[in-house]
């Protein structure tokens, strides 16, 4: 399964940014959250990694902060400037659960239009 959702931010430059994922269900312990930004004509960067909790397991990328409540995970972008202008992207990682014979795949994928202005 893969959701797709589109949301576009603007805001002024040096402010803060929230960046908004929508998960499908309440993220449990084992799901993990994986950050990337993308420019124009470029492929995907990792940004941040972290738990279900919002604890950071790895971040590439300082000034960005994790809050998660309930199915909503935030992605802040501290004091953001014109060139954290990017297409974001929130990727989940799965849990398995039940027949371990069967690998049940999920993907939820959510695309952030942000310009900073």
């Amino acid at each position: 399964m893969m959701i797709v959702s589109f949301q576009t931010e603007s805001s002024l430059e040096g402010s803060t940014v929230t960046l908004t994922y929508n998960n499908s269900q309440q993220a449990t312990g084992g799901d993990e959250f994986y950050w990337y930004r993308q420019d124009p004509g470029k492929p995907p960067e990792f940004l941040i990694s972290h738990s279900a909790s919002g604890t950071p397991i790895l971040e590439k990328m300082s000034g960005l902060k994790i809050q998660v409540e309930g199915k909503q995970i935030n992605l802040e972008i501290i004091s953001a400037a014109v060139s954290d202008s990017a297409v974001y992207y929130c990727a989940v990682k799965p849990t398995v659960t039940g027949n371990k014979k069967t690998l049940y795949k999920n993907l939820w994928i959510n695309r952030k239009l942000h310009n900073i202005h």
